[in-house]
């Protein structure tokens, strides 16, 4: 399966530019590949971000501290608090 790629001319800060060439250099991959797992990352981390901000909305807080108010289970372990 090909990859397909696009170009993108990108301009940085000579300070940037030489702090990824460092960084680069030392993971041992290209400056391309740098910032693509660098966008990468970012992307997913604000992805994720998003997926539990929907989550939260979703939320039914009465059904949440039923399950935590019900009886059963094992007794409460030394140093195990619960907040109120």
């Amino acid at each position: 399966m090909t990859t397909r790629t696009a170009t993108f001319p990108l301009r940085l800060p000579r300070s940037l530019k030489a702090a990824v060439e460092q960084l680069s250099a030392h993971d041992g991959t290209s400056m391309n590949q740098f910032l693509v797992i660098a966008a990468a990352e970012k992307l997913a981390a604000m992805q994720t971000e998003s997926f539990f901000e929907e989550r939260r909305t979703r939320a039914n807080r009465t059904a949440f501290r039923t399950i935590l108010d019900r009886d059963g289970g094992e007794a409460p372990r030394e140093g195990d608090a619960r907040a109120v």
